[in-house]
């Protein structure tokens, strides 16, 4: 067998759920499109009367629902009450992962209201806004203006929150990094109620850093200030076939934006958008894009795609055409290509809704798409649940960027996951080290798209249901996702906290660097209050022992030395 000759597997029985998600479809059309349509509908009402106030009554009613925060928290009795989190409902959150931290004892703390765009700063050229902002919103304000955050995450319901706290990356991250880094500041209540402004150079810079990544389990985030940049009307897009074997097509994509003399910092060699799909071992399609004036993209003889239009085929279809048309170049008005991802949720509408990419129904009900994923979970139940965690992929791999083509080979022999997205991002050294961080030393080696300043990593979306379930093969998901762990972890790479993970306390902390957390959780007094990010992460149910000693904090060390070996 060839390294990339995945494993024979013999076929696996079905069960009653295989042919509930089967037919799963019938519940999308008939409940979920129409009540997720509503939601839309109503939440877009509800933008439409925030931006109808003044931002500084915005900022009024902001800092009178920081009181109830306050408030809240110190009502909070130590001895009698359980961890702080939201009062968020666990199926509201876009990520995959089981939010069971919230079905054991808790303290829930409401942030719902925290969902307005408080002020666009074209001086200082900054947005502040509150946490429950999702990227549809802060487009609809911002792209009128000609101005953009300087990383937008494609999916419209991405909140802000959940991209600080979380991860979050777009096509621009090769020049800006992942979203978090385009951030100024974080307006934070601690565990005893104060409120502060996180900067990386004021008195606070230690938790300005230590914020990202770490799920909301040093304080809750009730603002941040965002980075603007200028944009224009449209994306000029640039579609390239690429056909060879999976190093060939990793290369192939490098060279797409990170200019192999090293010159990673010139506009005129880099792209202001990248991103690449894998569609099969052999064959990729590499994008590129750069902002283009209204007069650019309406000359005579260029093409105009409006992509975010109901009826338009879904944009990785779509850019499988250059497949077999070869290269071809169109304007795309910038906010459809922000989200040019959403109707489809990448593929994964594909799984939901097996019909939905045909003409007639994108003409008849492609206007109701796509379904909230909220509502997905909301309606799959425990034992869909589990079957999905099985049988279906949702990961991404942050990894650096010239081991993308070993990453890719992994993929393929252990998953057979198509397709794949790539997208990179910058890693930035910073004056603290923080949960993810470069390869030290990787200055002195400036690989392709590497700075003196920020490595280069990209983010590889493993999302679909693997080779072996659509040939009805036995497949261990569960395992799959442990091997894929151990291989991130072996080379220096991470897996985002959204994802389904299998990593034991020790081996989480192999993944990710915990000094720089654990000295904030002790300085801001949040050990005791709120979870440990782990704890949070962790797979399971928690039991009423587990919030005891996470209240006690009687847990594992945050780090275990790099030396020991994989449990």
């Amino acid at each position: 067998m060839s390294d990339l000759e995945a494993p024979l597997r013999p076929k696996r029985k079905k069960i009653w759920v295989d042919y509930f998600v089967q037919f799963r479809w019938i519940l999308v059309i008939f409940v979920v499109l129409p009540i997720s349509f509503t939601l839309y509908f109503l939440t877009y009402l509800g933008d439409v009367k925030s931006g109808m106030k003044s931002f500084k009554k915005r900022q009024q009613e902001h800092d009178d629902n920081v009181k109830k925060v306050v408030k809240r928290l110190k009502e909070r009795n130590p001895s009698k009450d359980g961890l702080v989190c939201t009062a968020r409902k666990p199926w509201i959150a876009v990520g995959m992962r089981n939010v069971d931290y919230k079905r054991a004892r808790h303290f829930e703390v409401d942030l719902s209201e925290f969902r307005h765009v408080l002020d666009i700063d074209r001086e200082r050229m900054i947005a502040k806004v509150e946490p429950l902002v999702n990227m549809g919103q802060i487009t609809r304000e911002t792209v009128p203006l000609n101005l953009a955050l300087a990383v937008v995450a494609e999916l419209d319901d991405l909140t802000v929150g959940g991209l600080i706290n979380g991860y979050g990356i777009e096509g621009s991250s090769h020049i800006y990094g992942l979203f978090s880094d385009t951030v100024v500041a974080y307006e934070i209540v601690l565990a005893d109620g104060q409120v502060v402004r996180a900067t990386k150079d004021n008195e606070y810079k230690d938790l300005f850093y230590a914020i990202p990544w770490s799920q909301g389990t040093l304080g809750l985030l009730v603002s941040a200030e965002i980075k603007l940049i200028p944009i224009k009307e449209y994306m000029k897009v640039t579609y390239k076939p690429v056909v060879g074997n999976l190093q060939e097509l990793a290369q192939a994509y490098a060279d797409s934006f990170a200019p192999r003399d090293g010159d990673q910092d010139n506009p005129q060699k880099v792209p202001d958008f990248v991103e690449a799909m894998i569609y099969t071992p052999t064959e990729g399609v590499f994008m590129t894009g750069r902002y283009a004036s209204k007069e650019e993209a309406k000359k005579k003889g260029n093409v105009i795609n409006n992509v975010g239009w109901w009826f338009k085929p879904w944009f990785y279809q779509h850019a499988a055409k250059s497949l077999k048309k070869g290269e071809f170049t169109e304007y795309i008005p910038t906010r459809q290509y922000y989200h040019r991802h959403t109707r489809s949720l990448y593929w994964e509408g594909k799984l939901i809704l097996p019909f939905a990419d045909q003409f007639w129904f994108r003409y008849l009900l492609g206007w109701l798409m796509p379904p909230k994923v909220s509502l997905l979970k909301a309606t799959q139940g425990e034992a869909i649940r589990n079957y999905y965690h099985e049988m279906h992929v949702i990961q991404d791999m942050l990894v650096p960027l010239y081991k993308v083509g070993d990453a890719l080979e992994w993929v393929h022999r252990e998953m057979e996951v198509y397709p794949i997205w790539l997208c990179p991002h910058r890693l930035y050294k910073l004056p603290y080290k923080t949960m993810v961080y470069p390869e030290p030393g990787f200055e002195h080696h400036r690989r392709q798209g590497d700075t003196h300043y920020a490595q280069m990593f990209t983010d590889i979306g493993v999302y679909y249901s693997p080779g072996p379930v659509l040939r009805g093969e036995v497949f261990d998901g569960a395992e799959a996702v442990r091997k894929l762990e151990q291989w991130l972890i072996e080379n220096h790479s991470y897996q985002p906290q959204y994802a389904v993970s299998e990593l034991n306390e020790k081996n989480f902390w192999r993944m990710f660097d915990g000094e720089l957390y654990e000295k904030c959780r002790r300085r801001y007094k949040a050990v005791g209050t709120f979870m440990s990010v782990y704890y949070k992460s962790k797979k399971g149910r928690k039991t009423e022992k587990e919030v005891q000693e996470a209240e006690q904090a009687q847990i594992e060390p945050a780090y275990a030395d790099a030396d020991q070996p994989m449990d």
